[in-house]
């Protein structure tokens, strides 16, 4: 077990509201905890957002690519914080102002790990220059590459398996912020990914 599968997450219900706590590795253990998450898309001034392919060492949809970056929280901390760490870590950037754009709670097995993804996820935006700096830790990211988020949808539906099941999701979050009114309520979306009211009970992502 890695030192990060060792960390505490917090526990949530439904509608975000903290349930208690355990460890990364249990929570992804099938059939798999609700559990805060968080995932990162940097923009730049072009529109393009940076992707990750995830590395193959990772215990959970390795070699698949993502958002910029993903994590969890640890207990009381706040989105911010851990956002601006898992950066440092994965990616070598430095902090960076994140707005959040959305929540949405998906559900997703992998077949190549048999972990889980059971998440409640916040979704986080943060503006950077053109020519952001940086330095990609090769134990968690394989490759980078910068890509026009209509363009990142249209693939997803061509080439699903390429992907990671949550990416879908965070892109239409991109695209779509959640109203301000309305924040701080349920999530506003299904264990797919999309919104609640067009997704299949049970998906699996994508």
């Amino acid at each position: 077990m890695t030192g990060r599968e060792k960390h505490l997450v917090e526990l949530v219900d439904d509608g975000g509201r903290v349930i208690g706590e355990t460890t990364v590795a249990t929570a992804h253990q099938p059939p798999g905890r609700l559990h805060r998450a968080f995932s990162v898309l940097l923009v730049d001034p072009a529109g393009r957002v940076l992707l990750q392919r995830r590395s193959a060492v990772k215990t959970r949809f390795p070699l698949r690519w993502a958002n910029s970056c993903c994590g969890h929280p640890l207990p009381g901390q706040s989105l911010a914080d851990a956002a601006n760490r898992r950066l440092g870590e994965e990616l070598g950037v430095d902090p960076v102002g994140l707005t959040e754009v959305g929540t949405y709670l998906y559900y997703a097995e992998d077949p190549a790990t048999g972990r889980v993804e059971f998440e409640y996820d916040h979704v986080l935006r943060a503006d950077v220059p053109a020519d952001l700096p940086t330095r990609p830790d090769p134990d968690e990211v394989a490759e980078l590459r910068w890509m026009d988020p209509v363009a990142v949808i249209a693939d997803l539906d061509a080439d699903p398996r390429a992907y990671a099941p949550w990416l879908g999701g965070v892109v239409n979050r991109l695209l779509h912020p959640a109203d301000p009114a309305r924040s701080g309520g349920p999530a506003e979306s299904s264990r797919s990914g999309v919104p609640a009211a067009e997704a299949p009970e049970r998906s699996g992502g994508r």
